[in-house]
């Protein structure tokens, strides 16, 4: 799947024929690059960078130029695409197409003119050039010929990532729902259900035992449950036409198999991404059919909103939706690799450079570590699902009451009343955090609201024990995120400290923790994290 369309690239590309704008830019380039052949330029390399990180970008003359000289070209493409005559999304689209093309010519990226490469290669006799060979042909053959991130091999999920105790206690086509083991004597009586994305598989709310946020619900003693969704495989023979339709049925389905597990009245949400908008989605559905089984939401990087600056919207072209669409219409499933491609290239510099630089040209081991291992672990997407989000995401429809239908019912999100707690994410660059702000003035019910300053996926694994990061919390009670940001308490540590203190109160009565999983109708099947993890 590609993420522009040829006809917008070259409309991007057209400004360089205006004579009157490169005329004008290409000077002040020219005046930059006479002061950093003379040594005189003020342009910083930054310290903590995927292409420049190593010190001789700085220390050394000649590579100090060469870096100097790469990043002033690259603030001369950004402005040159700083067309304030263009709307954001046009603007924001140029951003993500140069990113791409500046990243790639950087003098980081080539042997001879990245200074840690050529000293490894010295160092190592040119061991590190067979070994980065080796790599750059493992990564041809089995990775389309982008770098891979992490070495998944020491991470076995049920073994020490995905592995808090459990079980299947429920499995239909769509999904499966997990039931942890209570490790509290008592546990609250409302139920709690984690909603992932269908873009990622759901361990990364049960990473490896101390950064798991299951584990961290469990031992807080609350009911835990999980929906663990299925990978769709192509050419299978069961239908693949899943959309948001068939998906916000499916959850409202996953609703009430949790109520006649725990016998509560309603449940607690937590959802992730695309499983937070779906979470919202079905609320505002069952809400207009006059049903309300969710008494609190927790909605992790979730947007809903998208009159704000994001990628999501960004990319939503023409080009693109028509393409989707053709293969939404066959029933088609878009493939593991080609998402996860997709998501790379949203940052080239950190998740596609940066790793060249390591792996190719460094010959270095791949890291292990559990969140680039579980980013590695994709599943593939339902092309009808691709298409129905687009559609909606890119309208803004959701947040115009009864305009949008989903299950032949008009939505209006105001009328999804239970309180909710947003979480955003400072530096996310797939749904960026002011979007994310605004997720609590589409819904109804009153609204906390946390910041993190870290990044899409960083923000989700917060550890107790050992968290560093630092979070802006209040009432999301201002209309403008920055006005609300100005005036929300700065903490540090970790935020999930503070959403057990929001959820505990709305969990229900404490009550004798049950000895046994599931129930005469939904009994226990397989220990968790169940079958459809599994499945690649």
């Amino acid at each position: 799947m590609k993420t522009l369309d040829p006809l917008e690239v070259r409309t991007l590309l057209g400004k360089f024929a205006r004579p009157d704008l490169t005329a004008k830019h290409t000077t002040a380039l020219m005046t930059e690059w006479s002061k950093i052949a003379l040594g005189m330029s003020e342009i910083e390399i930054p310290q903590r960078d995927a292409q420049y990180g190593d010190a001789q970008w700085r220390e050394n003359p000649f590579y100090r130029r060469l870096a100097q000289s790469h990043i002033a070209w690259a603030e001369y493409v950004d402005d040159f695409f700083d067309d304030e005559t263009w709307d954001w999304e046009r603007r924001e689209r140029a951003r993500y197409l140069s990113r791409i093309l500046t990243g790639a010519i950087s003098p980081a990226n080539y042997l001879f003119t990245n200074p840690a490469a050529t000293k490894k290669a010295i160092d190592t006799a040119g061991l590190s050039l067979l070994k980065g060979a080796r790599n750059f042909v493992r990564d041809a053959i089995t990775n389309r010929g982008l770098p891979r991130m992490a070495d998944t091999e020491p991470f076995k999920v049920g073994e020490n990532v995905g592995c808090t105790k459990g079980a299947v206690v429920h499995r239909e086509e769509m999904f499966e729902i997990l039931q942890y083991s209570p490790t509290t004597a008592t546990v609250r009586q409302r139920p709690l259900l984690f909603v992932p994305p269908q873009i990622g598989r759901h361990y990364i709310l049960d990473l490896t035992p101390g950064q798991s946020m299951v584990e961290h619900a469990v031992n807080s003693g609350m009911q835990t449950f999980m929906l663990v969704w299925k990978n769709p495989q192509q050419g299978k023979a069961s239908p693949h036409g899943w959309g948001i339709d068939q998906y916000v049925a499916a959850l409202a389905r996953a609703f009430e198999v949790v109520r006649a597990i725990s016998g509560a009245d309603d449940l607690n949400l937590v959802g992730f991404c695309a499983g937070g908008s779906m979470s919202a989605l079905t609320q505002a559905h069952l809400a207009a059919e006059g049903r309300n089984p969710i008494h609190s939401a927790t909605y992790l990087v979730t947007m809903i909103d998208t009159r704000k600056p994001n990628l999501v919207t960004t990319l939503a072209t023409r080009g693109i939706k028509s393409l989707v669409g053709g293969w939404a219409d066959k029933d088609c499933v878009i493939d593991a690799k080609t998402i996860a491609h997709n998501f790379a290239w949203m940052r080239p510099k950190d998740l596609v450079f940066g790793n060249l630089i390591n792996s190719w040209l460094r010959g270095e081991d791949l890291p292990a570590y559990d969140l680039l291992a579980w980013n590695d672990d994709v599943v593939n997407i339902p092309a009808a699902f691709i298409r129905d989000s687009l559609a909606l995401m890119s309208s803004g429809d959701l947040i115009k009451p009864n305009t949008a239908t989903v299950q032949n019912t008009p939505i209006d999100l105001s009328k999804v009343t239970a309180d909710s707690f947003v979480v955003a994410a400072q530096t996310d660059h797939i749904t960026t955090w002011e979007p994310c702000y605004m997720t609590t003035q589409a819904l109804g019910g009153d609204s906390e609201m946390v910041l993190v300053n870290k990044g899409h996926i960083q923000t989700i694994v917060s550890p107790v024990a050992k968290s560093r990061q630092k979070f802006w919390t209040a009432k999301a009670d201002e209309s403008d995120p920055l006005m609300w940001l100005g005036k929300a308490e700065q903490k540090s540590g970790s935020w999930w400290t503070h959403w057990t203190e929001w959820i505990q109160p709305r969990s229900g009565d404490e009550i004798t923790a049950p000895t046994n999983l599931g129930s005469t109708t939904y009994p226990p099947r397989e220990a968790a994290p169940g079958t459809y993890v599994h499945e690649k």
